[in-house]
């Protein structure tokens, strides 16, 4: 399945929320969920809340493919431990949710294109691989000739977006470090997902 290219803030208005971080939150003007009845939808199966699990946890790091869902939730199953666990921490290691997190991009898409456009170094060397995993004590920085980008310098110094304990920023320097692999409690999406669920749907359609 290719990746979601269609509007976002009907993905938010399908959720509830502004997921997305926007400026203009689509909510104010159209709150319900997109179509004619989108009000009054029918009580979901069990199957449907955990389809709807899943499509929120890959819309809210940057709309990723079923594929590639699916090829994260196999690694977290073959590792020991809790699989709801490690999928989450291999999704929050991405390389283009760690720009997001360290308020390189004020969305995850900015964050995404900041990293495809060839302006994030990894340890001093190019990476323009989305789905590149960040381990700790990698350090992520800005191109000194990218630093200039329009936005950029205002999207670090937005207050209302906390760097996670798990990330150091240098907001002089624009760059940062992953200090440690994620646990779960420190984790804060910007809707509740219930990733057991997704694991189940991942685990009974695949």
């Amino acid at each position: 399945m290719s990746r979601y290219t269609g509007p976002k803030n009907r993905i938010a208005r399908r959720f509830g929320v502004n997921i997305f971080g926007r400026l203009r939150n689509p909510l104010l003007h159209k709150p319900n969920p997109p179509g004619m009845h989108g009000a009054k939808r029918r009580k979901k199966s069990d199957f449907g809340i955990q389809l709807e699990e899943k499509q929120k946890l890959k819309a809210v790091y940057g709309m990723l493919t079923d594929k590639q869902v699916l090829r994260y939730y196999h690694e977290a199953v073959k590792k020991q431990g809790n699989a709801a666990h490690l999928l989450l921490q291999r999704l929050e290691c991405r390389l283009d949710n760690i720009v997001y997190r360290l308020k390189f991009g004020s969305t995850i898409f900015q964050a995404q294109q900041l990293v495809a456009h060839g302006h994030i170094l990894v340890n001093g060397k190019k990476v323009d691989i989305r789905s590149f995993e960040v381990k700790p004590g990698m350090t992520i920085s800005i191109k000194e000739k990218s630093q200039k980008i329009k936005g950029l310098k205002e999207a670090i110094e937005n207050s209302s977006i906390t760097v996670p304990e798990y990330l150091s920023l240098d907001e002089k320097k624009f760059s940062g470090e992953l200090l440690s692999v994620p646990e779960a409690d420190q984790i804060v999406l910007p809707l509740p997902i219930n990733i057991a669920l997704v694991c189940e749907f991942l685990a009974h359609t695949h």
